[in-house]
């Protein structure tokens, strides 16, 4: 980025098209295909460290709930601009 010093002796930075200073944004379900949705929430939990206690659960069993889930608001999917990826979270209360 260029530095430059504005009228006020301020410090003036041009914007070089990168995302870093943008908020998350949250993405609305049907903003993404099923196949889009389905990669996102099997990536999500499969990912090390994840725990669903002393049952083993199928891959198929913890999308579905995680799915249910995002129907019914109790988690939402954000995505990064800065480090484009995207998330799942708990939904705001």
């Amino acid at each position: 980025m260029q530095r430059d010093r504005d009228r006020s002796g301020a410090p003036h930075v041009e914007h070089d098209g990168s995302d870093a200073d943008l908020e998350p944004i949250e993405v609305p379900l049907a903003a993404l295909s099923p196949d889009a949705l389905r990669g996102l929430v099997e990536e999500f939990v499969t990912r090390d460290g994840t725990d669903y206690g002393t049952r083993e659960r199928t891959l198929d069993e913890k999308v579905r709930d995680v799915m249910r889930q995002l129907e019914r608001g109790e988690v939402r999917i954000v995505f990064d601009p800065a480090s484009r990826t995207a998330n799942l979270l708990p939904a705001r209360r």
